[in-house]
């Protein structure tokens, strides 16, 4: 069996606003935080994210996972436009969790945030990035979360 292997695309940050809490629905505890913008660095792609995304949250009832759902804009430093979307988990015990969403600084080995993804460009200088499956390990500071990108190869 092969083995995955990835390689480092950037360091995705994103700012987030207040977030819409909707409350507990059929699904979870549901809520919607708009993203204000951030930046993502890389050794061959880097530039700022656009406002204009959203970070859709479903939490369970016992507080001890959140199920991420993110469709973001991001513009290179040359000009290229591109929609990165992805989904994934932060999960752990309640308490860090808790302290994660309150925005205490927590050491991202306390808990497990992992992400995949794609992204969608109708740039032909970026036109690879639209057949890539992209996965990251995240974190959360107290302006919004971060990600370290990889392609899986």
């Amino acid at each position: 069996m092969a083995e995955i292997r990835t390689q480092f695309l950037f360091r995705l940050s994103l700012e987030v606003g207040a977030h819409h809490v909707m409350g507990s629905t059929p699904f979870g505890k549901r809520r919607v935080a708009p993203i204000a913008g951030g930046t993502f660095e890389g050794p061959q792609l880097s530039g700022i994210v656009l406002p204009g995304g959203t970070d859709w949250i479903t939490e369970d009832a016992a507080g001890c996972w959140f199920r991420i759902n993110v469709r973001v804009p991001l513009r290179t430093e040359a000009g290229d436009l591109l929609a990165m979307a992805y989904q994934g988990f932060r999960s752990g015990t309640a308490e860090v969790l808790a302290k994660v969403s309150r925005g205490e600084a927590v050491d991202a080995d306390s808990y497990y945030y992992r992400v995949s993804g794609s992204f969608e460009t109708a740039s032909p200088n970026l036109a690879r990035l639209n057949t890539l499956v992209i996965v990251a390990t995240g974190w959360r500071t107290s302006v919004g979360p971060g990600y370290d990108v990889f392609e899986v190869l």
